[in-house]
């Protein structure tokens, strides 16, 4: 097989490219920067191999040569190796000394480009490293070279002379000293300067100076490492068109309880509000094997979550026409939504996201009707007994059931500044995966009264719960309740 070297991009984790995301899914070993984020390493199968190689300052989980040694010895079993690295794997990423390495060992290789952060982050942050009115040309630097070289490649004399834009990596320990540096060598000391931290994440923070100042407004401001540092009359337009630091959910952190095969899109919408997000899936869904059922035998067929829709159309032979004539209803536009992507239009959809709110939507009077309730198989009771007492024969149809799924670091859901359940099921879980913890502190921001309810049962903090209890209704009430973060 072969070792690939990925670039993971500069901190979004939807800024991984194509290629990247489809070997992560395919990965047997991954070799991991500590800026590749949890969020790409959810990609990766159950089975794979998560090796940790990040290093920062007084923390070091594998140094350079045993990085390198790890990559050799498990590119050589015939596994498919990928070496995460943050940005771009050849831009001061030591991605070419690990190629050198390989091929050296007669291991083969690849290399996958990344999004660089000397162009991404500068971008998030409203600044444009060239523009026609103010720069023809971008130059690249790192404050941070290799230790004991005998002669540093940095000339910052040289690069004083030089128009257009400058972009610093490493930078920040050395701001100081490269600030004086350039206005020594002749740079204006009024040169505008911005700084960013932790571009391109939720996290992210903007301060704009001048040479002359920029050293103590980034000591005042807290600025750390990872930031880059842009110099040149570009770095005045972070004021003007800045955009990522205003969005409405900017520097908050939501924890999404969902199984991960439903949270794409809750977290990707929140993400687009500028949100951090934690995917803790504290949940999985196994399927249940059962027979094959016929839908025809049926006058109504209830589904009661967006897990539902393709276990059903899977026992029903894999075909929607099956249901042609039979009435379908749905607990809430999110099943709803999740019936049409398997060709099922549902006739009946409850407003509210509840058993009884699909009871209040179907007919009283169901005498002579059988009807499926299609379900998980740990669920009220509410909607069969029901649609019982309105006079239907029903049967229940268990398709699946909900299992713990321990998450990476479920300590860091305690201290989020809010944690969305969208399940009664994610409560319960959130709850198993924090044993001994006290619950009554989190930050909790409900879907509905009965995942609210199974809250307060077992002791887990609310703050809110949704008006509208369906997705868009969640991240309606995580927008009232999470006011974006003041500026730094």
């Amino acid at each position: 097989m072969t070792v690939y070297l990925v670039g993971a991009g500069p901190g979004d984790p939807r800024l991984i490219t194509v290629r990247g995301e489809e070997l992560l899914r395919r990965a047997d070993v991954i070799v991991y920067d500590r800026l590749a984020g949890d969020a790409l390493l959810d990609l990766a199968r159950p089975e794979c191999v998560l090796i940790d190689a990040g290093k920062q300052p007084g923390e070091v989980a594998l140094t350079q040569d045993e990085t390198t040694q790890t990559l050799i010895e498990q590119g050589r079993t015939g596994a498919l190796v990928v070496r995460l690295k943050g940005g771009d794997p050849f831009v001061f990423g030591r991605g070419g000394e690990e190629a050198q390495a390989l091929r050296e060992a007669g291991v083969d290789y690849e290399i996958v480009p990344g999004v660089t952060s000397a162009i991404s982050v500068p971008a998030y942050a409203g600044v444009p490293v060239t523009h026609r009115d103010l720069a023809a040309q971008v130059t690249i630097v790192t404050a941070h070279e290799r230790p004991g070289k005998v002669r540093a490649d940095v000339d910052w004399a040289a690069l004083a002379g030089l128009p257009g834009t400058l972009v610093v990596l490493m930078g920040v320990a050395r701001l100081a000293a490269v600030a004086a540096a350039l206005i020594e060598a002749g740079k204006a000391a009024g040169t505008p300067v911005c700084v960013t931290q932790s571009g391109t994440t939720a996290a992210q923070r903007s301060v704009v100076g001048t040479l002359a100042t920029i050293a103590a407004d980034v000591a005042q401001a807290g600025i750390r490492s990872p930031a880059v540092t842009v110099i040149g009359a570009v770095a005045a337009l972070h004021d003007e068109i800045a955009w990522a630091e205003r969005r409405p959910l900017h520097g908050r952190r939501i924890v999404v309880t969902r199984a991960r095969a439903q949270a794409s899109g809750l977290v990707a919408r929140l993400r687009d509000l500028g949100a951090e997000v934690d995917e803790c899936a504290v949940i999985r869904i196994e399927p249940i094997e059962g027979p094959a059922l016929d839908p025809r035998a049926y006058g109504l067929v209830c589904v009661t979550s967006p897990n539902a829709p393709r276990l059903l159309l899977e026992r029903c032979g894999g075909d929607a026409r099956a249901l042609a004539g039979v009435t379908v209803a749905a607990i809430g536009p999110g099943t709803a939504a999740a019936l049409r992507e398997c060709g099922i239009v549902a006739d009946v959809v409850a407003e509210r996201f509840v058993a009884e709110g699909l009871l209040e939507a179907l007919p009283h009077d169901l005498r002579g009707t059988r009807a499926l309730v299609a379900r998980a198989e740990e669920a009220r009771d509410a909607l069969p007994d029901g649609l019982r007492a309105a006079g239907a024969e029903v049967d229940v149809v268990p398709l699946y059931r909900t299992l713990a799924a321990l998450p990476r670091h479920p300590e860091r859901m305690l201290s989020a500044d809010a944690v969305a359940f969208t399940s009664s099921s994610t409560v319960t879980r959130f709850a198993e995966a924090l044993p001994g913890h006290d619950l009554a502190g989190v930050r909790g921001v409900s879907i509905g009264p009965v995942t609210s309810a199974t809250a307060r049962e077992l002791g887990v903090g609310l703050v809110a719960e949704a008006t509208r209890h369906d997705l868009d209704g969640l991240v309606e009430t995580l927008l009232e309740v999470l006011p974006a973060a003041p500026p730094a």
